[in-house]
């Protein structure tokens, strides 16, 4: 019998260290969080009504033919249209709560402008004179 307890004291201290310690846990968790957990859905965007869309227009026009336009999209990957005839528009529309529109346009005449217009507000204009003008229009929240 002692030879036996010689070659298992350690294994069975560390058996009632974890019993005495899992209970231990086990009390706490449904003495504190006896709350259930929050289960929320993942995805929102098969809504059946979207809400406050979001309708954002780009232009550029400007005294030259055509341009080289880079913009964001609403989902914020960069988009590249080369040689556009002017004037050049596009509208996108997005359900997320904020977009951060942001555009470039370089001319081949002596003046361009941009514009970004958001829910029919014009949220930022630019105009750039000179030879190949280069313009740049951004809107950091709409």
């Amino acid at each position: 019998m002692i030879k036996v307890l010689k070659r298992t004291w350690i294994p069975l201290l560390i058996l009632i260290v974890v019993v005495i310690g899992g209970f231990t846990v086990s009390r706490i968790r449904t003495f504190f969080g006896s709350d259930g957990i929050l289960v929320t859905p993942k995805v929102f965007a098969n809504d059946p009504e979207p809400y406050d869309p979001k309708v954002v227009r780009y232009e550029i026009s400007g005294s030259g033919s055509y341009a080289n336009i880079n913009y964001l999209d609403l989902e914020a990957k960069p988009q590249r249209t080369d040689r556009a005839p002017l004037p050049w528009s596009i509208t996108l529309e997005t359900t997320a709560p904020s977009a951060a529109p942001n555009i470039l346009a370089q001319g081949d005449g002596d003046s361009i402008t941009c514009r970004i217009i958001v829910d029919d507000e014009v949220k930022d204009e630019r105009t750039t004179t000179g030879m190949h003008p280069l313009t740049y229009c951004f809107v950091k929240s709409a």
